[in-house]
């Protein structure tokens, strides 16, 4: 019995990357073009994959697009990757902090939950990708046992990702959240309005807020 071929949607508006052309060349691929809501492709109806270039994602960050981006991402329903595409070089052709930089970084993997992936070009970019599909294949038959905690309900999954913040346990986690009501308002929250809530003093509200964000000013 022939198995089915892996499965990948590809938004239209990514028709003018050659990493459809590289999909679309491999054998035991069926690419569907299609407008997707979120992200750039679907990859076995299990993952959705953004990708973007170096200069793309540093240009969002610095326009404050880049958190409401990965929101939506990780909101949608199904697991997320964001593929960071270019040469090491790119990140130096900017103005923006290193530490800012890394900031956001830290910011999508531990308070979006979002797997950030790189891939110097479109053709390792499709790598990727195909790896993804395969791999998802594989585990769909064989399943897969995941170790450890695995808080269940949006809220669980939010208080859960909170306490890897310093200095936040469960009780604080709550305080957040409660005031607050997400993830994302928390990680964009001032210093100084971390510091009002009850139970949340001066060096743990600094704390947090050095873990998650870095002010994108240039080095003068």
């Amino acid at each position: 019995m022939h198995e089915t071929p892996m499965r990948i949607f590809v938004d239209d508006r990514e028709s003018r990357s050659r990493v459809l052309e590289y999909l679309e060349a491999t054998e035991g691929t069926q690419v569907i073009r299609k407008r997707l809501k979120t992200g750039d492709y679907l990859i076995e109806d299990r993952v959705i994959a953004e990708r973007k270039r170096i200069p793309d994602f540093l240009t969002s960050l610095c326009d404050g697009r880049l958190f409401n981006q990965a929101s939506a991402l990780t909101n949608c329903g199904l697991r997320a990757l964001l593929i960071l595409e270019g040469h090491a070089a790119e990140w130096n052709r900017t103005n923006i902090r290193r530490e800012a930089i890394q900031g956001a970084l830290l910011t999508l993997g531990v308070i979006f939950d979002l797997q950030v992936l790189r891939a110097q070009d479109e053709a390792e970019t499709a790598q990727i990708i195909l790896f993804a599909a395969r791999q998802l294949r594989q585990n769909k038959r064989v399943g897969v046992r995941r170790p450890g905690f695995r808080p269940k309900g949006k809220r669980a999954r939010q208080l859960y990702i909170l306490t890897s913040l310093p200095r936040v346990g469960s009780s604080r986690a709550k305080t957040l959240l409660d005031h607050f009501g997400s993830n994302e308002r928390i990680v964009t929250a001032s210093e100084t309005e971390l510091r009002t809530l009850s139970g949340i003093g001066p060096q743990t509200a600094k704390a947090i807020h050095n873990a998650v964000r870095e002010d994108p000013l240039p080095y003068h």
